[in-house]
């Protein structure tokens, strides 16, 4: 029988998807805080020790979240950054609610594009989950595109949604079914 020795659940031609793990937190913390520019006022991953600690705790003790860290295989395993699947639902939902980040140096590069690929693939398939949903800004036109060209379709707005940086902040809401990406379909929305 052969043996997998790779440290991914799943990987493409760059990148490769792996959970959450303690000893991620150094690299971890200092890519978040090399990232800063790049990720306020949108998101605000741990930059500490003790936050990343908590935060990597609940991703990995909890049930009813998953978390993912997108590494670059040609570099090491670098961590390029981060997708998380929040609020798990199962039963007759079969849901799941992403946020993600990618860290400075790999903004731009596809890198995240590909891991969000995985990270579906990976819902879809071993987690059995039916939706994902994500819920963006409407200025992060990144975080637009990057669901936009994964194929995520958007299904509406939400006025004062999530409390984020001392506001409570409107929001777009993506989705996308084991259906659509069956089918290759989405209703995107064009701009």
């Amino acid at each position: 029988m052969p043996h997998n020795s790779s440290p991914y659940l799943a990987e493409g031609p760059r990148v490769g998807i792996r959970h959450f793990t303690y000893e991620d937190g150094a690299e971890f913390t200092a890519r978040a805080r090399e990232s800063k520019e790049l990720h306020q006022p949108w998101l605000f991953p741990p930059d500490s020790a003790g936050a990343y600690t908590a935060y990597a705790g609940r991703l990995i003790e909890d049930p009813t979240k998953a978390g993912f860290l997108v590494c670059e295989k040609q570099q090491g395993g670098a961590v390029a950054g981060f997708i998380n699947i929040n609020n798990i639902v199962e039963g007759g939902f079969q849901c799941g609610a992403l946020g993600y980040g990618a860290f400075a140096h790999a903004a731009g590069r596809g890198l995240m594009r590909e891991g969000l690929g995985l990270v579906v693939g990976h819902a879809f398939g071993p987690m059995r989950l039916h939706r994902l949903e994500i819920n963006v800004q409407p200025g992060n036109a990144a975080s637009i595109a990057l669901a936009r060209s994964c194929g995520f379709r958007l299904e509406g707005f939400s006025p004062n949604m999530i409390f984020i940086d001392g506001a409570w902040r409107d929001h777009e809401r993506w989705a996308i079914t084991t259906d659509m990406r069956a089918s290759g379909r989405s209703s995107r929305r064009r701009g």
